[in-house]
């Protein structure tokens, strides 16, 4: 109500972080897509990590905090769970100067492409054979971003920030128990597989 009054009547203009998207879940942020047909969403991003088996082995709610923001700290925490991560790979929103320095020293190979023009240098570097390959398989993390939706977090049912935080660490669980037994189907199907002739 103090903003209405304010935007309304008083004819001010509400700064951004002051704004309140939804009064029924007060944690509800503002997020640019930048993406055709969907420029804008509401609700709260969450960041994942997932390894090569595509097994989720970390995520983060992000809080009023960007992707450059967390870029090093949820490797950090990453590493005290999985301390033989070797390589990461970000998108761009991810780069910052500070991030490729410490990065580098928390992993072997960091995959970060950077943000505007490249040097000559950078673009060398950026066109070596594994930083590209691990940069392709860097979309593979979009499937686990639809599995988490279709697990749960299209749409959270629960309510406030601690059942939301809840709803997230539920899908992620569901998201590896599915993972898990995919595999676990795929290796009983080759064990049951019978003899079969090649076609003439």
């Amino acid at each position: 109500m103090g903003q209405i009054q304010r935007r309304v009547f008083n004819e001010e203009v509400i700064p951004h972080e002051e704004k309140v998207f939804s009064i029924f879940q007060p944690h509800t942020e503002w997020i640019s897509k930048g993406k055709a047909g969907v420029p804008v969403e509401f609700g709260l991003r969450v960041c994942i990590i997932e390894d090569q088996y595509r097994f989720i082995l970390h995520h983060q709610i992000m809080e009023k905090i960007t992707d450059s923001d967390i870029a090093v700290s949820i490797i950090k925490e990453t590493n005290q769970c999985f301390p033989n991560l070797r390589s990461i790979s970000y998108d761009k929103g991810f780069h910052s100067k500070d991030n490729q320095h410490d990065l580098k020293v928390l992993v072997e190979k960091v995959v970060m492409p950077k943000k505007g023009k490249l040097s000559k240098i950078d673009k060398a570097h950026e066109s070596e054979p594994e930083f590209r390959r691990l940069r392709r398989q860097h979309s593979a993390v979009e499937s686990a971003i639809n599995a988490l939706e279709v697990y749960g977090l299209d749409i959270c049912l629960d309510h406030g920030i601690k059942g939301f935080k809840r709803y997230v660490a539920l899908a992620v669980l569901a998201r590896n128990i599915h993972r898990y037994g995919a595999l676990l189907f795929k290796q009983d199907a080759k064990r049951h597989r019978g003899p079969y002739k090649k076609a003439a």
